[in-house]
């Protein structure tokens, strides 16, 4: 089950609100822990069980860790290494095991049989906010919770649990709590929920057959490559920033607050800022969790260089089960950070309008890297792109170039840059207040009839 399906728009959510409007508060999050469990379990009821038996894990973990006096770092490193440990089987296994059983092959030897394992929803996300639970007891920036509901409840709200934000404990555990639901609070959520919705249907899911094709085709011209590799930059933050403004919404309806996962990347002028500004939940746990502890940029100019080539292979391979690529595409990350650092210690810049088209640049061909299902197919892409393969519209792509989809592409790049008309919309009246108004409310409207008739896609993110 997911946000944008008609079984959680027109059953489990409304059946959910109804419900947790009629709970007492002190049994609010007892209701939203087993529904959230439900939520879960809809989509596999096994793996629900691996995911309460990490919740135990965290929650005992964050208890023994507080109370393990001088063995509390051996202590957390333990339940760290549990926690990744789970998380490679689940998601590393598979390709390490295609690898071998590669280089078998190339050796003239039997591989070895092996059943492919299934990634468990959620499970990425899930772990690092248990390590970012354990690690702050650790620091000691707060008491080990020790009531189990309010814990579990914590990691399962399934309004961040398949993917994200990361939230981290710190940032909810005076509303798990306490907590009281506002009218206003609630119509904000409402509203961005709506909002999410729209931004995953209208565009997102609008341009994903364009994605399919070209990223299946073999030997894609300039013009097929560059308009799928569009099609990709577009998709990829509307489907994941509308997944995140759903999560938030959802939030806020229940009496949360969860910060924002993305802040208008797009115009970033570098990839510094960038990664500020892209998945910021995870770009942030990154740095306070691997980057800041490996010695961030205190330790001179080959150490912050090598932290950050290893933050982001390490932040490559989080997102990564299939195939190498991210792998290539974090350790690329890292090659363009370090550079934006020693041009920054040199003092080096460019024009803001070319530091932008650069960023863009570099940014989208990382995003072929990262949405190609293996490196064969992704050199041919970038091939592409660099117009080996002719530089004409093919005629598959241009029959796809219909009315939907080239509004979809064209309501996509207004909305990346429609921050530059935020002054207008102030000084816009009473009429712009009230579009801001109905225009979430007509999106959700058509994104609804949209689901209705082709069809729930799944997010992106679900298989990260």
């Amino acid at each position: 089950m997911v946000f944008a399906s008609l079984e959680f728009l027109s059953v489990f959510l409304p059946a959910f609100l109804l419900l947790y409007a009629l709970t007492p508060a002190r049994a609010k999050n007892t209701l939203l822990l087993l529904s959230s469990w439900l939520f879960y379990g809809w989509w596999s009821p096994l793996f629900l069980l691996l995911f309460i038996a990490l919740t135990a894990l965290a929650w005992a973990g964050g208890l023994l860790v507080e109370r393990a006096g001088p063995g509390r770092r051996g202590m957390l490193v333990a339940f760290i290494v549990l926690n990744l440990g789970v998380l490679a089987w689940f998601k590393y296994a598979n390709i390490v095991v295609e690898t071998f059983n590669a280089a078998l092959a190339h050796a003239g030897a039997m591989p070895m049989e092996w059943q492919r394992i299934a990634l468990p929803i959620g499970l990425s996300f899930t772990v690092l906010q248990a390590i970012s639970y354990l690690v702050d007891v650790h620091r000691g920036k707060f008491p080990a919770e020790r009531r189990p509901i309010d814990f579990a409840t914590y990691l399962a709200m399934f309004g961040h649990l398949v993917a994200g934000p990361i939230i981290r404990y710190d940032w909810v555990r005076q509303r798990l709590a306490h907590r009281a639901v506002h009218a206003s609070e609630f119509a904000t959520g409402a509203r961005r929920f709506m909002i999410g919705m729209a931004m995953k249907v209208l565009v997102a899911d609008t341009l994903s057959p364009v994605v399919e094709h070209v990223f299946s085709a073999a030997h894609p011209s300039l013009a097929d490559a560059w308009l799928g590799c569009l099609a990709y930059t577009l998709q990829l933050f509307f489907d994941f920033a509308g997944y995140s403004a759903m999560a938030i919404g959802i939030g806020a309806m229940l009496g949360f607050r969860f910060p924002e996962n993305f802040d208008r990347p797009y115009l970033a002028r570098n990839l510094a800022e960038f990664w500020r500004r892209w998945h910021i939940s995870l770009s942030s746990w990154l740095r306070d969790y691997l980057y800041v502890p490996l010695g961030g940029s205190r330790k001179g100019t080959r150490r912050t260089v090598l932290n950050l080539m290893l933050t982001m292979a390490i932040g490559g391979l989080w997102h990564g089960a299939d195939s190498w690529n991210f792998l290539y595409w974090g350790l690329a990350q890292g090659i363009g950070l370090s550079v934006v650092h020693l041009c920054r210690a040199r003092g080096l810049g460019l024009p803001a309008p070319l530091a932008h088209a650069a960023t863009m640049l570099f940014v989208m061909l990382g995003w072929t890297l990262f949405r190609a299902p293996d490196f064969a197919v992704a050199c041919d892409m970038l091939a592409g792109q660099f117009g080996a393969h002719g530089v004409a519209l093919g005629a598959a792509l241009s029959n796809m170039l219909r009315p939907p989809v080239v509004l979809a592409y064209l309501l996509g790049i207004a909305w990346v840059l429609a921050p530059a008309l935020v002054g207008a919309r102030r000084h816009a009246g009473n009429g712009g207040a009230v579009l801001a108004t109905l225009a979430p409310i007509a999106g959700f409207l058509l994104s609804l009839a949209l689901v209705s008739s082709r069809g729930t896609v799944p997010f992106l993110y679900f298989q990260f």
